[in-house]
């Protein structure tokens, strides 16, 4: 865990700056990063002067500039960079949405079927899921696991959804670890 401790406005913007950057993977402009926060863009060049001064971000020069995170910024996040990531698709509304890979899923109270929740951690912005929406999860590299569920809320500055699980199904034979 980073030592780094950032305001639940400096930790919106950033997330959202590594969202944006992984999409596109190039350097980000203020007013997008504004858009996607809901702020003003002022605002957010105030704010990534701060994040400057920590070491998160560094300005890009020029017509295409803006910002790009640093490596920094992935720790204070506790977000993995990695370089070819292990696909796990999430579907929204039975629609597969490109820019999101699940990064982590925690199953709670699995003694308890019907009390049993997953926490599903994803990368890239999870800003238009809402509460009550239908998420399919997977299949997971490994197992194959796939849960079916309903948001029942979401963190979106730790970029994890809450899902009340409908189903979940993986492959009985032989897994492949």
């Amino acid at each position: 865990m980073s030592s780094i401790e950032l305001t639940s406005s400096q930790r919106d913007i950033l997330s959202a700056l590594v969202d944006l950057h992984r999409e596109r993977e190039d350097s980000v402009k203020g007013e997008t990063i504004a858009g996607e926060v809901g702020r003003n863009a002022g605002t957010i060049r105030n704010q990534m002067q701060s994040l400057k001064a920590l070491q998160l971000v560094e300005g890009v020069p020029g017509p295409k500039g803006g910002y790009r995170p640093t490596t920094k910024a992935f720790e204070a996040l506790d977000v993995q960079q990695m370089d070819d990531p292990a696909s796990t698709p999430l579907a929204l509304e039975g629609e597969h949405q490109e820019s999101l890979n699940v990064q982590e899923i925690d199953l709670t109270s699995v003694h308890h079927p019907e009390l049993c929740r997953a926490e599903v951690t994803a990368q890239g912005s999870i800003r238009h899921i809402s509460d009550g929406d239908s998420v399919t999860v997977g299949p997971t590299p490994l197992s194959k696991l796939v849960i079916e569920g309903t948001v029942d809320g979401k963190e979106e500055a730790a970029n994890t959804l809450v899902l009340k699980i409908d189903g979940m199904r993986a492959p009985a034979g032989e897994s492949s670890h």
